[in-house]
């Protein structure tokens, strides 16, 4: 099986059997992937890197590495110490993978605007005062009005790829953000938009459209965040290796 970053700087294989999908709603992996991330695994000699001139690790903790693409942000590994296995974002693959998500954990540092085990969003109290968001290593920091609001999960193909399961972001306005640190690449996507990341530690900050409206990512805000997820967009280009279970509304592209 094959897959690559956004960008196509970072290309590898794995060769079956790949592991089950687990979900992770630890704090790195929300912040990391602006939402929660969700992995598979092989053993190191079925897995080859075809391109790694965008490849960067950055060590989040004693026992594990996290390697994400410098050039487009995508968070593609997660890396144990003294482990000879690796764990893969399912975003990252190509095609059709035949799996399927049979665990989640750590929901206790899940986020306040979805459930993580996949039920209905919780109706979380507004956040009050102003939100603080940063990245996992703290090179970027800024503070925005609250609450979060109207969260929107993106399963389009880009955001899949960039997030390594699918996004999840809100509305803000740019000028809005007080950066009390500020250390962002930007990729620019094929339509024009641009994603806003932290070249150190790989987190996912923003996306701004071509037409300039920022989104912010949700799972890098510092918990409450006072939003409640409210849609899920290009449903159409959905991994398969999980379901929609929260029942609100899907639609397979956006206008």
């Amino acid at each position: 099986m094959r897959g690559a970053c956004l960008c196509g700087a970072v290309a590898f294989e794995a060769d079956p059997p790949l592991r089950q999908m687990v979900a992770c709603h630890c704090t790195q992996c929300r912040k990391q992937s602006g939402h929660f991330w969700v992995a598979t695994s092989v053993p190191h000699p079925a897995f080859r890197l075809v391109r790694d001139e965008g490849l960067a690790w950055y060590r989040a903790s004693p026992t594990a590495t996290r390697g994400f693409c410098r050039h487009c942000g995508s968070f593609l590994f997660w890396q144990p110490e003294g482990e000879a296995s690796i764990s893969i974002a399912g975003g990252a693959l190509e095609g059709p993978t035949g799996l399927q998500t049979v665990e989640s954990w750590h929901h206790e540092d899940a986020g306040d605007y979805y459930d993580p085990a996949g039920g209905p969003p919780p109706k979380a109290p507004p956040a009050g005062g102003r939100l603080a968001g940063s990245c996992l290593c703290g090179a970027n920091r800024f503070t925005l009005p609250g609450p979060a609001g109207e969260v929107t999960a993106c399963h389009c193909t880009q955001c899949r790829k960039s997030s390594g399961h699918y996004s999840a972001s809100f509305d803000a306005e740019e000028a809005a953000l007080d950066w009390q640190a500020r250390h962002v690449a930007e990729y620019v996507t094929p339509g024009g938009g641009q994603r806003g990341f932290c070249p150190d530690c790989g987190t996912s900050l923003y996306f701004r459209a071509a037409d300039g409206g920022l989104s912010v990512e949700a799972g890098m805000i510092d918990l409450p965040t006072g939003g409640h997820l409210r849609v899920h967009i290009f449903v159409g280009d959905k991994g398969d290796y999980y379901d929609l279970t929260d029942g609100l509304p899907q639609y397979a592209t956006w206008d």
